[in-house]
């Protein structure tokens, strides 16, 4: 699961450090589901993990999308963050706030572009 955290009509978007063959590109923060956890739970513990931020999660944003050889789907969900939380690079090397017209600035990871494809409308 992702989070495409929003705030004043950008996004938040965080450069891997690991593993080798992704470090350098971009993603929405996130990670696995855990047994028993919820999308929205799973979202919300990993935000605070990742970043040390709380979140509300919104509407799905863009497709789901098949990974690794079907094993595994990314979803990525609308999120803002709760109380003036800032969020921090935690387990990233980098974070940036981009606007509709710089989310080609970055790489992102190729799982991520259909959801990126899909941003701007939540951006407006």
């Amino acid at each position: 699961m992702g989070a495409a955290i929003i705030d004043d009509r950008r996004v938040l978007a965080c450069e891997r450090t690991s593993p080798p063959e992704v470090a350098g590109r971009w993603e929405f923060p996130g990670g696995k589901v855990e047994p028993g956890e919820s999308d929205v739970e799973a979202l919300a513990r990993e935000c605070v993990e990742e970043l040390g931020v709380r979140v509300e999660i919104g509407a799905q944003v863009g497709p789901s999308v098949s990974l690794a050889h079907g094993r595994a789907v990314l979803r990525v969900y609308a999120a803002r963050l709760v109380d003036g939380d800032e969020p921090k690079a935690l387990e990233h090397s980098d974070m940036r706030w981009l606007g509709a017209d710089e989310l080609a600035d970055v790489v992102w990871l190729p799982a991520d572009a259909p959801i990126v494809a899909a941003l701007p409308p939540f951006l407006a």
